[in-house]
């Protein structure tokens, strides 16, 4: 069974960048044809899907966050990581890592 770790600040101030890695064991971020994506969880609100990045390493965004959101991968460390920009106190929420798994998920809250 794959399990995934998110790792990274659980603070955060507004109009910085927030950063998460997903650290992935028992299986490859390079195994076709699997994805590796980022999902939040905004309080009071339901899942959202942020973006993933492919075995091949190409990416892909949620619309809505695309100008603000960056995912890529460390296949030496087996790891993939997310950058969301300009955060503000809207970006709080519980991030997961996910495949077919899905990590224990990370609060992340953005401070004013």
């Amino acid at each position: 069974q794959v399990q995934l770790q998110e790792s990274g600040p659980g603070l955060v101030k507004t109009s910085q960048t927030l950063s998460l890695t997903c650290t992935v064991s028992g299986g490859s971020i390079t195994t076709p044809y699997d994805s590796w994506n980022w999902i939040r969880q905004p309080p009071g609100k339901g899942l959202e899907w942020m973006g993933a990045i492919g075995y091949n390493g190409k990416t892909f965004y949620t619309p809505s966050l695309k100008s603000r959101t960056s995912i890529s991968r460390d296949t030496s460390k087996n790891q993939f990581t997310l950058q969301l920009t300009s955060v503000t106190p809207e970006d709080t929420a519980v991030y997961y890592c996910a495949s077919l798994d899905w990590g224990q998920g990370t609060q992340v809250t953005v401070s004013t």
